[in-house]
């Protein structure tokens, strides 16, 4: 790399995967780049990697129409800052990561400030709205995607994209083995462990864990021996969790940090919908997908959203390979019934793992941060 001023490159996260994928990336550019500095708006781990984080965005972190609603001031009040920073701040490069409606607001302002946008995590626009391919490429420099079919549609209106790989790949690395984790959380290999993944907002939380408890409830009555597990994400507080586990009559094993070391532990797994389905599935355990919104986004959604499934391995793999529970489908029975149908009935959980392979092989062999990093040094370098 040649001579040059220490640059500065601004990011914006608003919720627990952005701050993740943000925060691997500038890990990357450090590597490449030691002397590069990073501001923004971000999470924890951002903090840990070196950026110097301006606004916790936790606040945030929503999703929904309605729940958007609600925090509304909040997400203003940030969007605000985060201009206030742009224009005193002047970055030789913005990475919006992902918080699409926040985020091209504040492409938009960045771009006539004259600062280059970087663009990390597509809009689905193949699930709705394609035309905001065209409003997307007026206001950044270069979209980062992350799935490989996503190219076409930016291609086909002439805007620029690169595929860098799903972050996940790199990412889902369990720290040690199945047995030594079996040994660690105290569960035994004669009996199936249940995983129970209820979200990392405290609104999945509020609106699945209790569903997810009770179906654990059906189930342990169902396959005797059966052992549970949470891993508890970083956003959501112990406070919070107790309040639900508390209320149930099972022993759930919770585990702070180390979520894939839980998930290879797993025979079958709950979850909801988002990065974690994408995890699960490359980690091979069966799961089913359950979700919950308010009646107003899930009815908007229903007008809206054009692709049939919401699960990411169901996306990737185009077709449903794991079955999806959206709103009153995702109930206590419904949740136990698919579960126990994994636990029980071998060679349906066989199809299921053999079909999450083909998911991993879509999503290839990874490199997704490094190739972010060298993405934005690449558009740094260039005039």
């Amino acid at each position: 790399m040649p001579d040059h001023k220490p640059y500065k490159v601004m990011f914006s996260a608003g919720e627990a995967s952005g701050d993740q994928h943000a925060a691997h990336m500038f890990s990357e550019m450090k590597k490449l780049q030691p002397d590069v500095q990073g501001i923004g708006m971000g999470g924890e781990k951002m903090k840990w990697a070196g950026i110097d984080v301006r606004y916790d965005s936790s606040q945030i972190a929503v999703i929904g129409v309605v729940e958007v609603i609600r925090h509304y001031a909040e997400i203003r009040l940030a969007l605000k800052l985060m201009q206030t920073l742009l224009a005193n701040e002047r970055p030789d490069l913005l990475v919006c990561v992902d918080y699409k409606e926040f985020n091209f607001k504040l492409a938009t302002y960045a771009k006539r400030l004259g600062v280059k946008v970087l663009f990390y995590v597509s809009p689905q626009v193949w699930a709705w709205r394609p035309g905001r391919v065209k409003q997307y490429g007026r206001v950044i420099d270069m979209m980062a995607v992350i799935f490989p079919f996503e190219t076409a549609y930016y291609e086909a209106e002439n805007v620029p994209v690169r595929y860098v790989g799903h972050p996940s790949v790199d990412k889902v690395r369990p720290q040690c083995g199945r047995s030594e984790d079996f040994a660690r959380f105290g569960l035994t290999a004669d009996a199936p462990v249940v995983g129970l993944l209820p979200g990392s907002r405290t609104g999945e939380i509020r609106g699945m864990l209790p569903v997810m408890l009770k179906a654990a409830e059906t189930i342990a009555g169902r396959v005797p021996g059966a052992q549970f597990i949470l891993p508890q994400a970083g956003t959501i507080a112990d406070e919070m969790l107790n309040d639900y586990l508390q209320t149930s009559p099972l022993k759930i094993t919770v585990v702070k940090g180390q979520p894939y070391d839980v998930m290879q532990c797993c025979d079958a797994i709950m979850t909801t919908s988002g990065t974690a389905s994408l995890e699960i599935a490359l980690l091979g355990v069966p799961m089913v997908i359950a979700y919950k919104l308010s009646p107003l986004t899930y009815w908007l959604g229903r007008l809206l959203v054009k692709t049939p499934f919401i699960g990411l391995p169901n996306i990737v793999a185009g077709k449903g390979i794991v079955k999806e529970l959206i709103q009153h489908e995702a109930s206590a029975e419904n949740l136990a019934d698919e579960m126990g149908k994994i636990l029980t009935d071998a060679g349906y959980a066989g199809q299921m793992r053999e079909n999450l392979q083909s998911v991993k092989a879509c999503l290839g062999q990874g490199g997704g941060s490094k190739n972010m990093a060298l993405l934005a040094l690449e558009m740094l370098f260039t005039d």
